[in-house]
This record gives structure tokens, sequence and C-alpha cells, in this order.
């Protein structure tokens, strides 16, 4: 009988944890499916106006497995960082972060995208879990600058942009397909040395 196969990397990707006061952000694995499928399910009608067109199969267990697969290779690859929000009293789920284009070279940029459950919106979690992305970013990745773009009439999210410390550059025309339609986009940033500022003066809090 053949000896068992052990997934030194999976298990690698589990313990990757990131520590907020209310929050912890980690990797998502395969056994998230169940919990993360009745989240997503329950806050379809309040995700579904800002997101791209959810697909058919969006919520079954195969559309997570390959979801899954395409997150460990654009992680392993260095193009992205999807990882989920977990509160810390009870590891449960309440939303999801992603770092994507992530480029190297003369940019050291990324996107940022991200979404919470209904549930626990309006609490303050996204802002905690951000604020402690923040250091992972510029700090122990190096990077120099984030991007993120939101559609005029989510009022909620430029305030939580601006309440972590982004600044709105500009506007964008036709930027993204959102829930099938194309739609424009405020172009929010934060850069490195504007973040160091906000860190010394102990303002990214609160």
């Amino acid at each position: 009988m053949a000896p068992p196969v052990f997934r030194f990397r999976s298990r690698t990707q589990e313990e990757f944890r990131i520590e907020g006061q209310r929050t912890f952000l980690r990797n998502p694995v395969i056994a998230d499916f169940p919990e993360w499928s009745r989240l997503r399910a329950a806050s379809r009608s309040f995700l579904e106006p800002w997101e791209p067109k959810w697909a058919e199969d969006d919520l079954t267990r195969s559309a997570f497995r390959y979801r899954i697969r395409r997150y460990d290779i654009d992680r392993e690859a260095g193009t992205a960082l999807p990882l989920f929000v977990c509160l810390k009293h009870n590891g449960r789920i309440a939303g999801g972060i992603t770092l994507g284009s992530i480029r190297r070279g003369v940019a050291e940029s990324c996107t940022l995208g991200y979404w919470m459950g209904e549930q626990h919106a309006g609490q303050g979690l996204m802002a905690d879990a951000l604020r402690a992305l923040l250091p992972h970013v510029f700090d122990r990745m190096r990077l120099h600058r984030i991007e993120a773009a939101c559609i005029p009439d989510n009022a909620r999210s430029q305030r939580l942009l601006e309440k972590v410390g982004f600044r709105r550059e500009g506007y964008l025309n036709g930027y993204l397909k959102i829930n099938g339609a194309w739609r424009d986009h405020l172009l929010y940033a934060l850069i490195a040395e504007d973040w160091q500022s906000i860190r010394a003066k102990g303002s990214g809090s609160g």
C-alpha cells in the first residue's frame, strides 16, 4: 500500500494569517465551500449590484473548486493574493479581499477588490481588515501603490476607502462590466509614502 502524500503547500497556505483587531485574513481552501456558498447566497441581492454578473453555476461546489485552483495558481505566480476576511471571535467567514494585477518592476502596484456578506456590513469589519492588510502590502510585499475603483453611487465603498487613507484620483468611463452593464468608476489609490505618513500620525485607525 502506498504511503499517504502530504500536501505541505496546502498546510502552509492554511497557516498564512494576517491579524486585525476584530478580523483576520487567510487563504481560501476547498473546505470553505459550504460556509462561503451560504454566505454568498444569503447576500446575493446585496452584492450583485456591485459585482460582475454571477455565472449560473457560481455557487456550486465544482465552480468553487475551480475558483480555489485559480487562486492557488495566481498566488504562486505572484499575480494575485486572494484572501477571506474572518471574524476573530469565531473564525467564521465574513467576506473577501483580493489584491489583483500585481505588477513588479517599475510599477510595484496592485488593484484592490473586496466584498462583505450582508449580515456583516456596516460594522467596520472591512476597514479593520484593510488596515491589517496594508502593512503586509507595503512592508512585506514591498509594493508602492494600491488602486481601487468603485461605482460612483456606491457611497459605502467610497467612505471605506477614504477612511483607510485612499485618495480619489480620477473618473474612469465605462471601466468595468458590473452586473451585465459597463459602468463608470471612481479611481482611488494609496501609495506607500502616504501610508507611512498616516501610520506615523496614528490617523489610520479609529
